[in-house]
């Protein structure tokens, strides 16, 4: 397998940034990491074994980034709006900075065939994946998202700036009418999974209020819910990344 580390620096974060990526061609596919964690986590834990066939044969090919989560969502030492503001100098170094190289690098590997991307991630990681999805729909086509909130209740209460709504897709999405975002979700494969066993509850919660939101938009999306004993970590995560996976790829 073909394993590539990279650090370059932001100009929307005034810092150094690293991310991996593993794969010589396919899909491309760019995953978050859970709750300050960083960008070897998805490694460290298993989850590129877990998708290596498909990776290996060309099907598949990942970026794991960083995330500012100590300065942003779960940070103990700035305010509310410090603490959005960094997110959204964090939210333009993705859209605007690794992005765009993840495109231009995925055409270059699949010979210059231009690809929409499949955006994922566990916990933290899946309320990333949802909220760059639903904010920049015309970058993806794919949203597996496992075990996570949709909403910024969980990082700022009741809080709420202009631009925590912006991050907020249980916020802004059921006053959503722009049929240019909606069409591109209703395009997309969005899929959606939490188990019921423990320290899910918050995200069985949000997932729900996910799911009744769609079905009011006219939106498909497969929203699963797996079994009692189905906890939130790592173990159930690489197995239901693997089904969801190959059931998109074939």
């Amino acid at each position: 397998m073909r394993i590539s580390y990279h650090k370059e620096y932001s100009h929307n974060l005034g810092r150094d940034m690293e991310y991996k990526i593993y794969g010589h061609a396919g899909k491309p596919m760019l995953v978050f990491p859970t709750s300050l964690g960083r960008f070897y986590q998805y490694e460290d834990s298993g989850m590129i074994d877990t998708l290596s066939s498909f990776i290996e044969a060309g099907k598949l090919q990942i970026w794991a980034c960083d995330s500012l989560d100590e300065e942003t969502f779960f940070s103990t030492h700035w305010n509310n709006e410090d603490r959005i503001h960094r997110h959204e100098q964090y939210d333009k170094y993705i859209a605007h900075e690794l992005i765009p190289g993840i495109l231009h690098e995925s055409k270059r590997s699949n010979g210059g065939t231009d690809q929409r991307i499949l955006i994922s991630g566990c916990s933290m990681g899946a309320y990333y994946s949802a909220s760059f999805f639903f904010r920049y729909p015309y970058y993806f086509d794919t949203l597996i998202a496992l075990s996570g909130v949709y909403s910024t209740y969980y990082f700022f209460g009741d809080y709420m700036s202009g631009d925590v709504y912006l991050n907020s897709p249980l916020h802004y999405l059921p006053g959503l009418t722009d049929e240019h975002y909606l069409n591109q979700y209703r395009s997309s494969t969005i899929i959606a999974c939490v188990g019921q066993g423990a320290y899910e509850d918050e995200m069985l919660h949000e997932t729900r209020l996910l799911q009744e939101v769609l079905g009011q938009k006219g939106i498909p999306a497969r929203i699963d819910y797996w079994g009692h004993d189905v906890s939130h970590d790592w173990p159930w995560w690489n197995k239901q990344i693997h089904y969801y996976v190959e059931g998109c790829l074939g």
